[in-house]
């Protein structure tokens, strides 16, 4: 089972939406996750990391608005979005970081449309 993301969908400027990212194993091997984003006709953009001793890292778009956090007893991974604007507007995908015992993996991704 690879990991897969959830959480996406259609919110107005100054919202909030959660991602959530299931990725079984992750936390036993130690893995970093991350979130990058792709926004059509742009490149993609990381959007945070968090490693497997717990620390975290983010984007300047995005630094104080989202919050990258992890239960690991259910293997998962957040991203909580508040006070969306129309620039967040991408498809979100949940990143392996290739690492160690962790092989790199990129999810399938899951859409964000802010209006």
């Amino acid at each position: 089972v690879q990991l897969v993301e959830s959480g996406g969908g259609s919110v107005k400027a100054g919202e909030s939406l959660r991602l959530s990212c299931t990725d079984p194993g992750f936390t036993s091997n130690g893995c970093a996750m991350n979130w990058y984003r792709q926004a059509a006709g742009k490149q993609r953009e990381w959007i945070s990391t968090i490693r497997a001793d717990g620390s975290r890292s983010y984007a300047d778009s995005v630094k104080g608005r989202f919050t990258i956090s992890k239960d690991k007893a259910v293997d998962t991974v957040y991203l909580q979005m508040n006070s969306l604007k129309p620039e967040d507007t991408a498809m979100y995908s949940c990143v392996r970081s290739a690492l160690g015992r962790c092989a790199g993996y990129w999810g399938p991704g899951t859409q964000v449309t802010v209006s």
